[in-house]
């Protein structure tokens, strides 16, 4: 099925590697290439977006957006608003579908710094899209139309899987767990790695070991009907080594610190939110 993205002209601000990931994965979707293009201020940054993807590139943010039918705005949070700002008004910036990956930075704020009627999407995106692995979960003002919406999943869809939150106020939920997720496997790896050089493995053979079976327990986790409960009891024999190690990490209340983890990060992000607001 042809997707409506692929007859529109899409902009990336900010060539970084959040813009590269979804640039690219919107090309192995099939989205041509002359579709899209990038702006940034800074040549080497252009330079490597070009060279890397073969897309178009431009210094003025104020030329991709007069040509752009959606623009992704994918600099750090606390530039959005200002590079919003000094887009100048004799442009239409109402015409194309905005698109934030700004973490903390919510609707009011955007639309504070678009005209009235502006589409906005705000969306928040992990680091495994990177390599086309990302969890991305996103809104939308009251705007933005139905088709919009499916365009957004399409565009994020290209790195990974999506969800549409039910309000914005989830998204410090989406943040807490999925954002700040990879971070807490990234340690959680540490520690495994950590524990099998302990235990006399060789670091290749225990960093191998570790990234294979999170990587394999996350596929299995997804493609078995059952919920992870069910799987982690199926592999726990009553006596056998599962449970002794089971044993320790439940001692150690691993979910109750994973629940602080992810609520610690959820008030960090309506901090920072409520901050963007005011």
């Amino acid at each position: 099925m042809k997707s409506a993205l692929q007859t529109q002209k899409i902009g990336f601000i900010g060539c970084g590697a959040m813009a590269s990931a979804l640039a690219g994965g919107l090309a192995r979707m099939g989205i041509p290439l002359d579709q899209m293009c990038a702006a940034d201020p800074d040549l080497s940054q252009r330079e490597r977006f070009a060279s890397s993807l073969g897309i178009r590139t431009l210094a003025d943010n104020s030329a991709l957006v007069e040509q752009s039918e959606i623009v992704v705005l994918c600099v750090k949070p606390v530039m959005v608003v200002r590079v919003l700002s000094n887009l100048p008004k004799s442009i239409h910036l109402e015409r194309p579908l905005w698109i934030s990956i700004a973490a903390g930075v919510r609707l009011i704020s955007l639309e504070a710094a678009l005209p009235d009627g502006a589409r906005i999407v705000r969306a928040m995106p992990n680091t495994p899209a990177l390599v086309g692995e990302g969890a991305t979960a996103y809104f939308a003002n009251a705007a933005t139309r139905p088709e919009e919406f499916r365009t957004a999943e399409t565009l994020f869809s290209s790195v990974g899987a999506t969800w549409l939150s039910q309000t914005e106020g989830q998204l410090d939920a989406v943040t807490g767990l999925s954002g700040s997720g990879p971070a807490y496997v990234f340690l959680f790896l540490e520690g495994l790695i950590e524990a099998g050089l302990k235990e006399g493995l060789p670091e290749e053979a225990a960093e191998k070991l570790a990234f294979q079976t999170v990587l394999g327990a996350a596929r299995l986790a997804i493609e078995d009907e059952r919920k992870p409960g069910v799987l982690r009891e199926q592999v726990s024999s009553p006596g056998g080594t599962t449970v002794a190690g089971l044993g320790e990490l439940n001692a150690g209340d691993l979910k109750g610190i994973l629940n602080k983890a992810v609520s610690a990060a959820t008030r960090r992000s309506q901090e920072l939110s409520s901050e963007s607001g005011d």
